[in-house]
């Protein structure tokens, strides 16, 4: 609802065909984000009844934001790792690091995929949780930062921009029979060169962004219904605008 902050760590489902992978957001996701799976907010707004009387945790939309954080929770951490400084704030950016720990995931894969996961104490608290609250502003915030510095190789320049950046379908080049990583072929008009190969480290349900991007950014045609799906239909919404 407009106005009202949240974060919220959006996890793979119980019994996914994908990886376990987990994903911050500070938008209502799409219910099949994380395949179908759960997601667990910061907080929790309660409408505050228009009879009752006013709170100092009520907001100007007449909401009151409550922590989904156990008191009890934070009186174990605290007493855990002997700091009372730690907040609940901290305790969920520790998850969402803990989450993203390839320790993790691989000591406990076969749990992942049949439960939810369990969060452990972890011998330093707060190198994950400083860990987890730097990736969740990466990753809320990545539409924000300056792009990483590619090279764009190009051809045909006659061409009008529409039909100049028109894609079918994306592919790595190829040096001799391997696949090389660090070169996108966008179309034949357009190259990306220098992609570093750290860039396919971070995964999401398995797979790297950029390999989601570019299976997703294609013309297909469904066998059964004949829809053609083509994003350069929404590109042209765009510049229609």
């Amino acid at each position: 609802m407009a106005g009202l902050e949240n974060v919220v760590i959006c996890v793979t489902g119980i019994g996914a065909g994908k990886e376990f992978s987990a994903l911050i957001v500070d938008t209502v996701p799409n219910l099949h984000l994380q395949d179908t799976g759960q997601c667990f907010p910061l907080y929790t707004y309660e409408k505050v009844a228009d009879t009752a009387q006013g709170s100092l945790l009520e907001t100007q939309t007449g909401y009151v934001r409550k922590n989904n954080i156990p008191d009890d929770i934070l009186r174990d951490f605290q007493q855990v790792y002997g700091d009372t400084s730690i907040s609940k704030e901290d305790i969920f950016y520790f998850v969402y690091g803990i989450l993203h720990s390839p320790e993790y995931k691989t000591r406990f894969v076969a749990d992942l995929r049949k439960s939810l996961p369990r969060i452990p104490f972890a011998q330093d608290f707060w190198a994950f949780s400083k860990a987890g609250r730097k990736l969740a502003y990466w990753h809320l915030n990545y539409e924000t930062i300056d792009p990483y510095p590619l090279e764009e190789v190009q051809t045909q320049l006659n061409l009008d921009s529409r039909s100049f950046y028109r894609v079918h379908k994306m592919a790595f080049a190829k040096n001799g029979k391997d696949v090389d990583k660090t070169t996108v072929i966008y179309n034949t008009n357009v190259k990306l060169v220098g992609i570093p190969l750290e860039a396919y480290q971070y995964t999401v349900c398995g797979r790297s962004a950029i390999e989601w991007i570019m299976e997703r950014y294609q013309v297909t045609v469904d066998k059964d219904s004949g829809i053609r799906n083509d994003p350069n239909d929404w590109s042209n919404e765009i510049n229609r605008k």
